[in-house]
């Protein structure tokens, strides 16, 4: 019994760090463009064509 008053804070703890790391992310923009990585490997530069 000892061992779940250590463990259930800091599973609660990392819970709460977790949610909070996401809404930061959410608050910075980091998943407004999903798809543009995915497009922008598909389009060829134009350097490389020279070559």
């Amino acid at each position: 019994m000892s061992g779940l008053t250590l463990l259930i804070p800091i599973a609660l703890g990392m819970g709460v760090f977790g949610l909070a790391v996401f809404f930061w992310a959410m608050k910075h923009g980091q998943f407004e463009d999903l798809d543009g990585a995915a497009q922008r490997i598909l389009i060829e530069d134009e350097d490389d064509e020279a070559a």
